[in-house]
């Protein structure tokens, strides 16, 4: 397992961005089309031409919203050597694997298995929340461990749009991170199942989020774009604002920080949506354990005296083992087969005032953070 994400920098026209891209990331992204091959295969039956067939789908609808994302998932493809359906099945994993209209594919001794939402613990921290003075923002990403060795860190050099560092599996355009406008995201699945009308991938909703030069912007993608299926996006900006978002096909929900502080997980906490109230549980039981103790964590942040202080206090916070191995940092369940295995892929916090980028290559229990290379607010195109 790696002790450090690689890191990737790419730049020019949507084309170029991903040839570069793909040509940094072709031994990741094979990695990463073999182990879902094998996932999808394992929880479904599906071949992986049958996944790429049916992530299709979801070509013209990206395409029309953000054809340059199309552009770049081309070039990721030509340049890793695969095919463009592989990109965007990368891409629209999740919406494959909750597509209603597919739902033969989780039939089990003719029970529908409902496969977990990602799994995160989502923070924002600012105000009387922070000792320090700073905006702080963060996340433990909790996904599958066979994907562990293909996250990287991406920075992407786009003018005039803002110069953007993410957390991404390799071959995906977009995921959590933060930008030059002083905008970080960070998102966490909900689950449930909605209509089967067809909405956008959530990495291509993220990305476009990023991409928005102010916080009314990055809401208004939030609001006025239906996704194909439900997600929670926490957006935190420099000036000292959080607000999160449950967004879903059918509605969305919203809260704001408690005295500077704001924790999201897996389950719906500003209010289940009403389709799907009847007979709603949480898929990831254990968000009810996780945002608490998070809370619980990060309100020693109010004591912090320093930035350095506040990495160290967030570092505890999030290493939290209540539950284990479900538990806030989370470690693979040797009660489950391999291909079913989760863990903390990269627990990561961001200084928006100082623009520094910090993130484990797995679980922050056993790992220090690794300062990124580059800061937020390099560039010509960062904000005065």
């Amino acid at each position: 397992m790696q002790h450090s994400l690689p890191v990737v920098e790419i730049s020019g026209t949507p084309a170029q961005r991903g040839r570069q891209y793909g040509e940094a990331v072709a031994g990741q992204l094979a990695a990463s089309l073999g182990y879902y091959e094998e996932a999808f295969g394992a929880s479904s039956g599906l071949t992986w031409q049958q996944v790429t067939a049916r992530a299709a789908r979801w070509l013209d609808p990206v395409r029309d919203y953000a054809p340059h994302l199309v552009e770049e998932m081309q070039g990721i493809a030509d340049g890793a050597g695969v095919d463009l359906l592989d990109v965007l099945a990368l891409n629209a994993r999740g919406e494959v694997i909750y597509d209603d209209s597919f739902s033969g594919m989780h039939e089990v001794s003719g029970m529908r298995e409902e496969e977990p939402a990602e799994g995160c613990t989502s923070f924002a921290a600012y105000g009387p929340a922070s000792g320090d003075g700073h905006v702080w923002a963060g996340q433990n990403w909790d996904w599958r461990a066979g994907v562990q060795d293909t996250v990287v860190m991406l920075r992407i050099v786009q003018p005039p749009k803002p110069t953007l560092l993410m957390q991404v599996e390799a071959g995906q355009i977009g995921r959590q991170g933060a930008s030059s406008a002083g905008i970080a995201l960070n998102a966490n699945g909900l689950g449930g199942r909605f209509d089967e009308a067809v909405g956008l991938p959530q990495t291509v909703i993220r990305r476009s989020v990023l991409d928005q030069p102010s916080i009314t912007d990055a809401l208004n993608v939030l609001c006025r774009t239906r996704a194909h299926i439900a997600s929670n996006a926490l957006l935190t900006c420099r000036e000292g604002f959080a607000v999160d978002l449950e967004t879903t096909p059918a509605g969305h929900g919203w809260l704001y920080p408690t005295d500077g502080l704001l924790v999201h997980g897996n389950h719906y906490q500003a209010g289940v949506p009403t389709a799907l109230a009847d007979g709603y549980r949480p898929l990831s039981p254990d968000s009810l354990v996780r945002v608490p103790r998070a809370e619980e964590g990060l309100r020693r942040l109010r004591d912090a005296t320093g930035p350095d202080e506040t990495r160290k206090l967030i570092k505890q916070s999030m290493s939290d083992h209540l539950g284990y191995p479900e538990s806030l940092c989370t470690h693979a369940d040797p009660r489950e087969p391999e291909v079913k295995h989760w863990t903390t892929l990269v627990s990561s916090c961001v200084d928006l005032t100082a623009g520094d980028y910090h993130v484990t290559a797995g679980t922050p229990c056993d790992r220090e953070y690794q300062h990124l290379p580059w800061n937020l607010y390099d560039g010509p195109h960062a904000p005065n």
